[in-house]
This record gives C-alpha cells, sequence and structure tokens, in this order.
C-alpha cells in the first residue's frame, strides 16, 4: 500500500497537538505535589482522602496530603501533608476534612487561627475536625428536630 506523505505529516500534526493539550491539562490541573514543609493531624474518620488530596485554605490550594497511617493504638489516622513554604500557619489552626460537594473529592480543609506563634515543619495540629459523612449530617438533623419537640413539652 503506498501512502500519500500529506497523511504521515497530518498524523504527526495530531500527535503532536494532541501531546501539547495533554500537557496543558496537566499543568492547569493541579496535580503537582506542592513542594513546602511537613505537617501532621490526626483524625478518627478521613473518608476517602486519598494520599495527593488538596489541602486547601479559603478555596486556594495551598498543600497536598503526602501519606496516611492508622495507629494501631487508637485506630486513628494520622495524615501528613506537605505546605506552600510561603504560607504561615498560626498555631490554633484548624485541620478538617471536607467534600467538595455531593459526590466530589475529599480535601483538608484549613482554617487559619489568630495565635502569633507559627507551626513549623512536621508539628501536628491541635485542633481537628473529622470527616462527616451524609449519615451523620442527617443523624444531627433528626436528633435537632426531635430534640426541639421535645423542649416544648
Amino acid at each position: 500500500m503506498h501512502k500519500k506523505p500529506v497523511e504521515t505529516i497530518m498524523g504527526l500534526v495530531v500527535l503532536v497537538i494532541a501531546l501539547l493539550f495533554l500537557g496543558f491539562a496537566y499543568n492547569v490541573s493541579d496535580l503537582q505535589v506542592v513542594k513546602g514543609y511537613t505537617l501532621n493531624a490526626e483524625f478518627m474518620k478521613v473518608g476517602g482522602l486519598a494520599v495527593g488530596s488538596d489541602v486547601r485554605i479559603n478555596g486556594i490550594k495551598v498543600g497536598t496530603v503526602t501519606s496516611q497511617n492508622l495507629n494501631n493504638e487508637d485506630y486513628t489516622v494520622n495524615v501528613t501533608f506537605s505546605i506552600a513554604s510561603d504560607v504561615r500557619l498560626p498555631k490554633d489552626s484548624v485541620a478538617a476534612i471536607v467534600s467538595d460537594g455531593l459526590m466530589g473529592n475529599k480535601f483538608v480543609k484549613i482554617e487559619p487561627g489568630k495565635d502569633k506563634e507559627y507551626l513549623t515543619d512536621g508539628d501536628r495540629f491541635v485542633k481537628t475536625k473529622d470527616f462527616k459523612t451524609i449519615e451523620d449530617m442527617v443523624g444531627e438533623i433528626i436528633f435537632m428536630v426531635t430534640d426541639s419537640g421535645n423542649k416544648d413539652e
């Protein structure tokens, strides 16, 4: 079979454009691990948080989850993440595991505190909030509704 050179050139052009598109998508998607200092937090429930998940402050990615380990004594999960070196977090900051919507990915949300001292490399968050499942939230709502009904009696 005899191929025309134009077909070969067009095929190469399509491949180059596809590779450029993949490179652009990778850069825009923020899949890179944030390099910086390491912090730890301990949670009872992580709800499907994965290594590589984002660490965010006010919706802005400032870090990446680097590891998760189960403590065999009390069955808590130690989550380690890397925070960008230009982000300084007060010692009374809170780390919470939340979801990006109803079916979204899980990420660590940091609520900065007001302390004058800052967390440094290897420090642990003192305050954490566990992941709440839909069942937990529905249970809280049912408890609030039924509990407020008992107060009126």
